[in-house]
């Protein structure tokens, strides 16, 4: 894939998803020029490949990427469609509507502005963290307006290209119902559950295992990025918890009937079913193989290679540790008729091996 005709291309903010997108476009052969607030960030990013910070000529420019904080993307977007005047404009924020309401607000021909937001990132923060390859096999999200100009959105479908994603496009609006439902909605969740636990007695943390640490993962990003990004959001955020509200009512009176109960529990379980599994296709019920694995140098490795004597697929993975004793234990997750294989291999090769998880 040519990106010449990206070329040449202004990210603006060398965060993570900035410089990463700087990274991807200079490997794609684009010339790339970084600005940021802090112009160190944009020093790191340069230093490591990801372009120039040599500012560019504004009637050359021909893409200009917006990596801000969701609270200064309409104005930062704003700025660029009338400093480069011949460049199409994109930002990668998490939420499109609020962003498109300002910008229709200021009066500006907005011809040259398409939204798109890649479903990618970290909890990691800043240039150092970034990398070509973050946006590789991911949704990038394209939502053209009423006004945007075809070559706009042929643009912006060929920038996620170039960083090799998979390229979704619907509406503002709509975007911002998809994603307050599968990201804002569980991040939330995972704050509240989070934020319980600092009036938990520290006696019963220690009894915490994997399920609450799944759980509660998302919970440790920045405070004030997902401020914002709530804030952006907080019409379609808060359909959402309302819904979420009604359920949790159901649920408190749900607890003193066992068929009420199971049915509220069922339903959870219809829906971890109805979320794509592997390649997009429907989710699959896969085997556990749990091997208990020894705290030490070069263990992991071992199993590992022991797994693919075996020949059977390993369709996802994860460690758990034990809190007391300098032991953990790998969940392999395989075809449901390959289970008995791999238990059979591993348990020659001298693992042990249990039937199911362990519970800590």
């Amino acid at each position: 894939m040519n990106g010449r005709e990206l070329s040449p291309a202004l990210v603006i903010g060398a965060g993570l998803v900035g410089a990463s997108v700087a990274h991807a476009l200079t490997r794609a052969g684009v010339q790339v020029h970084l600005q940021d607030k802090a112009s160190s960030h944009a020093q790191v990013a340069a230093s490591r490949g990801a372009g120039t910070t040599a500012a560019p000529e504004p009637s050359q420019v021909r893409l200009v990427v917006v990596a801000v904080p969701p609270a200064s993307l309409a104005k930062v977007i704003a700025k660029a469609l009338n400093t480069y005047p011949n460049a199409t404009i994109t930002d990668v924020g998490s939420v499109k509507g609020t962003v498109l309401a300002d910008l229709r607000a200021t009066g500006l021909d907005l011809a040259r502005y398409v939204g798109s937001h890649p479903m990618a990132g970290s909890q990691r923060v800043g240039p150092l963290t970034a990398t070509p390859d973050l946006f590789v096999d991911r949704t990038w999200v394209v939502t053209p307006h009423d006004t945007s100009a075809a070559h706009a959105v042929l643009d912006v479908n060929e920038l996620a290209k170039l960083c090799g994603a998979r390229l979704v496009s619907m509406g503002a609006a709509h975007h911002d119902e998809a994603v307050a439902q599968v990201s804002h909605l569980p991040h939330l969740v995972s704050v509240l559950v989070a934020g319980r636990l600092t009036e938990v007695p520290a006696e019963h943390l220690r009894l915490a295992g994997q399920g609450l640490r799944d759980v509660t993962r998302i919970a440790g990003s920045d405070p004030q990025l997902w401020r914002q990004i709530i804030s952006a959001n907080s019409a379609a955020v808060r359909q959402e918890l309302a819904q979420l509200r009604d359920d949790l009512d159901g649920l408190l009176a749900s607890m003193d009937a066992a068929a009420d109960l199971t049915g509220v529990l069922q339903r959870g379980l219809d829906g971890t079913r109805a979320l794509p599994g592997k390649h997009g296709l429907s989710a699959v019920s896969y085997a556990h193989v749990v091997v208990e694995i020894p705290d030490a140098p070069g263990a992991l490795g071992r199993l590992f290679r022991d797994i693919e004597a075996a020949g059977v697929n390993v369709e996802d993975l994860r460690i758990e540790h034990d809190l007391e004793a300098e032991r953990g234990w790998l969940s392999v997750q395989v075809a449901p008729d390959r289970a008995a294989d791999l238990a059979a291999v591993l348990t020659t090769a001298g693992w042990t091996v249990r039937d199911h998880e362990p519970q800590l």
